[in-house]
């Protein structure tokens, strides 16, 4: 709100705004003062004064972007994008978005890996950064300089981003059984339901009492990921062995049958495999896990992709682990079965 004050002989009128130069005019009288102040705030809040890029936070901006995701496609408070926005925030809130250059995402990859943070999601924050940046920076009126475009050559230059790749690693079943004993509730039993499941964490932590079918023994996964569609692809899975009883032992205190935050968990996993010594082990391997058991348990890979929710079988094959030599197995055994 402006602020009047009298000035000797004369009124002066005194505007501040987040994001915007300050605006100062003086008058005659205390009347002509509140009037032009009064435009003047007008036209700041419809966008006619327009916010300038360097003065504005970036914490503003993300805020802004926020507001408008909230509009259309609001962001989970559980949900890996919450998360990178509140660490974006966090690093990097302070800088004035329009001065944002390489050398401050160059020192915030740096921060993030110091942190554990691998170079495939550092990677995904700096992008979101992007997709920030332009966003909000139309929403705001204001033109924001592509800083990710420019910081990335040096970022992968210098290894601090990169692609995800694919992992194999399986957790060994002392590895699972020491974790299951380290870990309090319900995080021992997030783990179990976790490789019971194959699901992600994301996945784990927005299940719902009110999803659940009794009868028929499934539950309700909410907006499982897809990259041809971003929301609306829930999915009836069913609970099979271990994951049925997990479920019903939870105390019913909360609409989600988990309530924990998604990076609490990954937080509490990280910390259980340090003290146990386990070494390169991560949440998501959990789901290569469960999801290679299910195959080694006779299940064909239609009836896999049930559970695990992939709409492309090819991205199953590599969960089967076969190598080229057990197809000499497997004949062998279809010739001593025809012997017989």
């Amino acid at each position: 709100m402006a602020s009047i004050t009298k000035v000797g002989s004369s009124w002066r009128a005194l505007i501040r705004r987040k994001g915007h130069k300050s605006l100062c005019k003086t008058f005659k009288n205390k009347a002509q003062a509140e009037v032009w102040a009064r435009q003047r705030e007008a036209e700041i809040d419809r966008g006619e004064i327009v916010a300038e890029p360097g003065v504005v936070r970036l914490v503003e901006v993300i805020q802004a972007y926020r507001d408008l995701r909230d509009q259309s496609r609001p962001i989970a408070d559980t949900s890996n994008e919450h998360y990178m926005l509140r660490r974006l925030s966090e690093g990097l809130g302070d800088k004035r978005a329009g001065s944002l250059n390489p050398q401050d995402l160059v020192a915030y990859a740096h921060m993030r890996r110091e942190e554990g943070a691998g170079p495939y999601t550092v990677n995904m924050e700096v992008s979101k950064l992007g997709t920030v940046m332009r966003y909000a920076g139309a929403v705001m009126k204001i033109a924001l300089p592509d800083v990710v475009g420019s910081a990335r050559p040096l970022l992968n230059h210098l290894g601090l981003i990169g692609g995800g790749g694919k992992r194999e690693r399986r957790p060994t079943e002392d590895e699972v059984l020491r974790l299951l004993a380290q870990l309090k509730q319900p995080y021992s039993d997030i783990v179990a339901f976790g490789i019971a499941t194959a699901m992600r964490r994301g996945e784990i932590v927005k299940l719902r009492w009110d999803g659940i079918d009794e009868v028929k023994k499934l539950i309700l996964v909410k907006d499982r990921k897809d990259p041809r569609k971003k929301q609306g692809n829930d999915q009836w899975v069913p609970l099979l062995g271990d994951a049925w009883e997990i479920v019903q032992r939870q105390p019913q205190g909360d609409e989600r049958i988990f309530p924990v935050h998604e990076q609490t968990l990954s937080k509490y996993f990280k910390e259980a495999c340090d003290a146990l010594g386990i070494p390169d082990l991560h949440f998501h391997d959990l789901r290569h896990e469960g999801t290679s058991r299910l195959f080694e348990q006779g299940y064909e890979i239609q009836q896999v992709s049930l559970v695990t929710g992939h709409k492309d079988w090819r991205h199953l094959r590599r969960y089967t682990n076969l190598k080229p030599e057990d197809l000499h197995k497997k004949e062998a055994v279809s010739r001593d079965e025809g012997v017989a």
